[in-house]
């Protein structure tokens, strides 16, 4: 086994009066909190879990959808037919989410996405599923291959609905990484998911994202609900100075959904403020590189690293910097490698990840040497 590397920082050292560490609870059983523009993690709690994603696994199916439209091999304007697949697994008599789209009939892509988002429905979902690959089976491996791009660690999909399948699961902090995929490299279709309401086929339904007319900021994304899983949520907010993306999951019911949601996104925006620990580009620790041609790699965040702090509690903080190391050539610039844990009296506050600084290439025999001797020093390596 690789030994993980742990650098403990003296990041910052404030001092205060005797605060009460501002704590926040959820009867969420999944939940998490991240700042947009950085990816922090603010809030978590079971937020690596495998949990059943319901339609929030539309998401994920609106990833692929955009990325055809992005790089040319869909169009707005284009049109897929409603299979009877479709009609009978997403449409009216599944007694499920639905646009009411009608046998055989021809739909524009826009009118289904935006199906999918404001109506959940079922069968908008599987016609671009179908329309864009075929079959949901073939659809599916498209969003495996995304969600492994985007870096989405701990999900599996099976279908373009998120109807139950034993074998699809997502986690809280994967559907926040997703949320932030689709703002940050999506920017034109953002706006249908604040959209109040959708009428198809005569049948006017509202959007089922309730918090969106609340004023609160909320301007998206998503919700789920089955049986087995529970309600939840995939909200954004821009309320106050920045963008914060929540997950909740695993409530008993939509009121309950919309409570929690609004209280962990109200309360991300509330009470922290924000105090710049790292500006852009520098280098906040290195890690090991065995056997590269240079001993070491720079460690970076993405942009601006800041810090989250309970509003009036600038006390002493710690940090650590955490890698599984060392490090094997090659290491590219912007590769993930690492990440910076913060703590507040030895209870993590905060997590953010860190990027090589630049890249480090295979050394030559000389450098392996020395690696080596290290190897059988320090125990680098089985």
């Amino acid at each position: 086994m690789k030994r993980f590397g742990i650098l403990v920082l003296a990041l910052l050292a404030f001092v205060a009066p005797a605060f009460a560490q501002v704590e926040f609870e959820t009867q969420a059983r999944f939940a998490v909190l991240t700042d947009f523009e950085s990816g922090t993690v603010i809030f978590q709690k079971d937020a690596d879990q495998p949990m059943e994603p319901a339609s929030m696994a539309k998401l994920m199916t609106l990833a692929v959808v955009f990325d055809e439209i992005k790089n040319g091999r869909l169009s707005l304007d284009d049109q897929f037919y409603v299979s009877e697949n479709a009609w009978r697994t997403g449409g009216a008599m599944s007694d499920g989410s639905t646009m009411f789209a009608e046998l055989n009939s021809q739909i524009r892509v826009e009118d289904l996405i935006r199906s999918v988002i404001i109506q959940s429905g079922n069968d908008a979902a599987i016609v671009l599923a179908e329309g864009i690959a075929g079959s949901e089976s073939t659809f599916a491996l498209m969003m495996n291959e995304l969600a492994q791009d985007i870096g989405l660690t701990g999900s599996h999909f099976t279908n373009s609905t998120g109807l139950p399948d034993p074998d699809m699961y997502v986690t809280a902090r994967d559907l926040a990484t997703l949320a932030r995929h689709l703002i940050r490299d999506y920017p034109d279709y953002y706006h249908y998911f604040s959209e109040p309401e959708m009428e198809w086929n005569g049948i006017r339904q509202p959007n089922r994202n309730s918090l969106v007319e609340q004023g609160i900021g909320v301007d998206g994304l998503k919700t789920g609900h089955t049986e087995a899983s529970g309600y939840g949520s995939v909200i954004s907010s821009d309320a106050g100075d920045r963008r914060l993306i929540a997950v909740v999951h695993g409530l008993t019911s939509m009121a309950q959904r919309n409570e929690e949601g609004r209280k962990l996104i109200t309360w991300g925006a509330r009470a922290f403020e924000r105090v710049a620990a790292y500006p852009e580009g520098t280098v906040i620790a290195t890690a090991d590189v065995y056997g590269g041609e240079a001993p070491s790699v720079g460690l970076v965040g993405e942009g601006e690293v800041a810090l989250y702090l309970p509003r009036g509690s600038r006390r002493c903080l710690n940090a650590q910097v955490v890698y599984t190391g060392p490090l094997m050539p090659p290491v590219t610039q912007g590769e993930e490698v690492a990440e910076l844990r913060v703590f507040c009296e030895d209870r993590l506050v905060q997590t953010a990840p860190l990027y090589a600084a630049e890249t480090v290439g295979e050394g030559d025999i000389t450098r392996k040497a020395t690696d080596a001797l290290k190897q059988l020093a320090l125990g680098w390596l089985p």
